[in-house]
């Protein structure tokens, strides 16, 4: 998607028109990704592709006729269409797909600075609106600012919330609202692409509190890996919800993904093995990287000989504090499914500065503005 980024930013500061085309929902066996997406130029040249190679050119006619018309179409190419065999969409899939058209503009250049300079931000567009003016509006939203309209002040309001919520997972979707962004109306639909990458869950543990959490994880929008030293335990039919189980001592799997610069401070690092040989090393290496949280299940009495071990390693006070132990919330959890939904919620919680109290008994507002961990 950045790539494709770089080749607009290129064209369109060189005065060209484009017509660009997004696959904006998916269902079913379809080909591609929502975010998926494909450029058509003013002298025909094609970048990008929203089916590999199904729907290609009829979407390149409709882009042309975007560009021509200067009015946003939103299309739906399937197996429900009649012409869905002309079209080449065989795969039984369906996709949605947003096709405007792309000139030079503040909300584009605003974009390409942020992604160059590695700073968070999505941009929300609205695909499906009762007034056609509205269609194709631009809104950029930052964890800390926003930039655009979506038509009215609610709506910005509304979809900035959410699109928050969203550019922390990493993802790219559809969301729906009433026409002026009422939570429960319908008619504006708006799509966020997340310029940023999906955050980690790192699941070391290969047991069955594991395969909840890593279901659970992936849910919320983390690429999932569970990593264990037995290879009995570690494989990927145990663990069907994991994006990779890898065999290997956790500590040393740690060390390589932090060399390598594949986790950051949004990594969510959780100790399901509760035993020392293992954990030991591995929260030695956790609690000195610079990560958005770390947890480690087990009881007060293991809780406590951890504390103790780690300090003999010349942990101070403040570096234990960041260690969530023993892990989750109290929700009076028994079963791995629900201890899971003890983890998701203290990690939700710390990500958002929530108090892990009923909101019923708090008062002022439900959603925080921005992270407070990262």
């Amino acid at each position: 998607m950045r790539e494709l980024l770089d080749e607009v930013l290129r064209r369109t500061s060189r005065g060209e028109t484009l017509g660009l085309a997004t696959v904006v929902a998916t269902f079913h066996s379809a080909p591609r990704e929502p975010g998926a997406a494909m450029l058509v130029a003013a002298d025909g040249t094609v970048s990008g592709s929203v089916s590999g190679g199904c729907v290609e050119g009829a979407v390149y006619d409709l882009a042309s006729e975007v560009v021509n018309d200067e009015v946003p179409v939103l299309q739906r190419y399937g197996v429900t269409d009649e012409d869905a065999f002309s079209v080449g969409l065989t795969c039984g899939g369906i996709l949605d797909v947003f096709v405007e058209k792309i000139v030079d503009a503040p909300w584009l250049r605003l974009l390409g600075d942020s992604v160059a300079a590695e700073r968070p931000v999505a941009l929300a567009t609205v695909i499906e609106h009762p007034d056609r003016a509205v269609r194709g509006a631009h809104l950029l939203v930052w964890p800390d600012e926003r930039w655009g309209s979506l038509g009215s002040e609610s709506a910005d309001e509304a979809v900035t919330d959410d699109v928050r919520g969203v550019l922390a997972t990493g993802r790219s979707v559809s969301l729906h609202y009433g026409p002026a962004g009422q939570r429960r109306g319908e008619g504006m639909t708006v799509f966020v692409s997340s310029y940023e990458p999906q955050p980690r869950m790192l699941v070391f543990g290969a047991i069955d509190f594991a395969a909840a959490l890593a279901r659970l994880g992936s849910f919320l929008g983390y690429r999932v890996t569970v990593c264990d030293a037995r290879p009995v335990f570690a494989t990927a039919s145990r663990f069907p919800e994991a994006d990779e189980v890898i065999v290997d001592w956790p500590h040393r799997y740690l060390e390589k993904e932090l060399q390598a610069g594949r986790v950051d401070r949004r990594t969510v690092v959780t100790v399901l093995t509760h035993d020392l040989k293992f954990d030991i090393p591995l929260l030695s290496v956790a609690l000195r990287a610079d990560l958005g949280y770390v947890g480690a299940m087990g009881s007060r009495k293991t809780h406590a000989d951890r504390i103790n071990r780690l300090r003999e390693q010349g942990f101070s006070s403040a570096e234990l504090e960041r260690l969530s132990s023993p892990i989750g919330l109290d929700l009076g959890a028994r079963t791995p499914e629900e201890t899971a939904v003890s983890i998701a919620a203290e990690i939700i919680s710390l990500r958002w500065g929530g108090q892990g109290v009923r909101l019923s008994a708090l008062r002022g507002p439900i959603h925080r503005d921005s992270a407070v961990v990262r």
